[in-house]
């Protein structure tokens, strides 16, 4: 199963998602999404789950909380926005998926795959690009690549 990773869009989702994101069968959005014209726009590409992040406080608790965790191909994946948000969770799961750095991660930890796709919004702290993941999962380990969106 092929998953589109995105974060920090803060109200706006660059043209290069459309390309980036062809072929996937689920997006996971880490955060600061800035408004819920930007699932919905999102929704067109694939079916999106979303948590908040520490911009979206206008947006519903009851569609985005704060963290969710799912099971997709037999693989528990734990998503956030705030990094913080996965101290001391257990079990462990198999990837952790976060964003508010802006700074894009796709690293092995204690057997946990960290995820991070970087700002598809504006880039800030340093960054000049704006990223995105692609996620697979569903055969062997799971693998991710970040990918430049615009």
């Amino acid at each position: 199963m092929q998953i589109g990773v995105i974060a920090d869009t803060h109200g706006r989702v660059p043209e290069g998602v459309y390309d980036a994101f062809r072929g996937v069968s689920l997006i996971l959005h880490a955060g600061d999404i800035g408004g819920e014209e930007v699932i919905a726009e999102l929704e067109t590409i694939a079916r999106v789950v979303a948590v908040r992040g520490n911009v979206d406080a206008d947006l519903p608790m009851v569609k985005y909380p704060p963290t969710r965790r799912l099971t997709l191909e037999g693989t528990d994946i734990f998503l956030c926005h705030e990094p913080f948000h996965a101290a001391g969770i257990t079990p462990i799961p198999a990837i952790i998926i976060h964003g508010h750095t802006h700074v894009p991660k796709n690293i092995r930890q204690g057997g946990v795959l960290w995820l991070n796709p970087g700002t598809a919004g504006k880039p800030q702290f340093g960054q000049t690009e704006r990223t995105a993941a692609i996620l697979s999962v569903g055969e062997g380990e799971p693998a991710a690549k970040i990918v430049n969106v615009g």
